[in-house]
């Protein structure tokens, strides 16, 4: 994910999806190699803050549910939800849903994060 970082500087939002998106794969490998205890009580508690931003926003109406959301994309793309991330591209949230389709595809649905339109369908 390429982002300009002074869109994320004034909108807490975008910096939490550009943090998770960098960070989240960072943790996963930190946590593979056995890092000390401490460090990763102190990685527990940012992925605490992060979820909690992101209820909080859903609670102010400026992101959609992940229920809503997904019930979109399904529509759209019948099938299992298999994954799903939220990202911030171009100053904008975007939710990304992958499903797994009934003849065994994975397709990708991109949705706006806060109006629930789908923005692309692609095979993934």
């Amino acid at each position: 994910m390429i982002c300009d970082m002074t869109q994320h500087r004034t909108n807490p939002l975008h910096r939490l999806a550009l943090r998770a998106g960098l960070l989240l794969p960072l943790l996963a490998t930190v946590a593979g190699l056995g890092i000390s205890a401490g460090a990763q009580a102190g990685d527990h508690q940012e992925k605490a803050r992060e979820l909690a931003a992101i209820r909080a926003a859903v609670q102010r109406g400026e992101l959609l549910p992940l229920p809503r959301i997904m019930a979109l994309a399904q529509a759209r793309v019948p099938g299992d939800v298999v994954k799903t991330e939220l990202e911030s591209k171009r100053d904008r949230l975007i939710y990304e849903v992958k499903i797994l389709t009934r003849n065994g595809n994975v397709q990708e649905v991109k949705l706006d994060a806060r109006t629930g339109t789908i923005l692309r369908v692609e095979d993934d």
